[in-house]
């Protein structure tokens, strides 16, 4: 008999990590959800909600106590979870730098130390890393969040050769321009001008070669495919989710 399908991911309750966990619910898969927040509405009654700061290597003991407790085996983890500060590089303070790369970057690796002997349990394992956009081609004001993109990236790539001799497989998916409550809260910065919420969002959408801002669910789905047997054949790959927007050069 088949082991059930057991998926554990960050930044649960954000509009990436709360579709993210529909999917793979929807899809049959148990799934362990962790946030530093609680959860909005309510969490798969077949699964596990975890609450507990990724930024915080204790925190990240306890959560794979707690996962081990509720499965021998993981089949996937999705390292989603992330903050942002939108500060110029000379107002950004130490605490401030080190709390981004802490929770963004940090995270994946003391996690892929816990992760790894329940991955191979599994048989065939995948991690999914949710970098952004922002590790190829960045903004103002958003230096430490950019950097621990990058970074992200560059893990993805070192993970997915240490571990392809265990059977997991590693990759990323680099979201553009998504309709989350991150993305909203950083259109203050100015770069995309408007009076107000709404007209800096229109702005936005027309910078895409999609004319739009993408929906949480469409980098769901791309993160279950890489999650899956459906890319078996990947590894060490990132794969760019922005509508088209940096397909396009920017003195156009």
């Amino acid at each position: 008999m088949a082991k059930e399908k057991v998926v554990l991911i960050t930044g649960a309750a954000g509009g990436i990590g709360s579709a993210t966990v529909v999917k793979f619910a929807r899809s049959g898969w148990n799934v362990i959800g962790v946030d530093r927040r609680e959860f909005a509405g309510r969490f798969p009654s077949d699964g596990l909600f975890i609450l507990a700061d990724i930024s915080k290597p204790e925190d990240i003991s306890l959560i794979y106590e707690k996962t081990s407790d509720f499965s021998a085996h993981l089949n996937a983890v999705v390292n989603n979870a992330a903050i942002q500060v939108s500060k110029p590089i000379l107002d950004t303070t130490i605490d401030e730098w080190d709390l981004v790369i802490a929770s963004n970057l940090r995270s994946a690796f003391v996690g892929a130390k816990f992760a790894h002997p329940l991955l191979v349990k599994a048989g065939e394992g995948a991690i999914v890393n949710v970098s952004s956009v922002h590790a190829v081609a960045t903004s103002v004001n958003v230096a430490a969040y950019a950097a621990s993109k990058g970074g992200l990236l560059a893990l993805t790539r070192a993970m997915a050769i240490e571990f392809a001799k265990d059977g997991i497989r590693v990759n990323a998916v680099l979201p553009g321009a998504v309709d989350t409550p991150m993305l909203r809260s950083g259109l203050d910065r100015g770069q995309h001008g408007g009076s107000n919420l709404d007209e800096r969002l229109e702005n936005l959408a027309r910078k895409t070669v999609n004319g739009r801002v993408g929906k949480p669910e469409e980098i769901a789905n791309t993160i279950f495919f890489l999650a899956t047997e459906e890319s078996a054949f990947m590894t060490g790959q990132a794969l760019v989710v922005d509508g088209g927007a940096t397909a396009r050069l920017s003195t156009e």
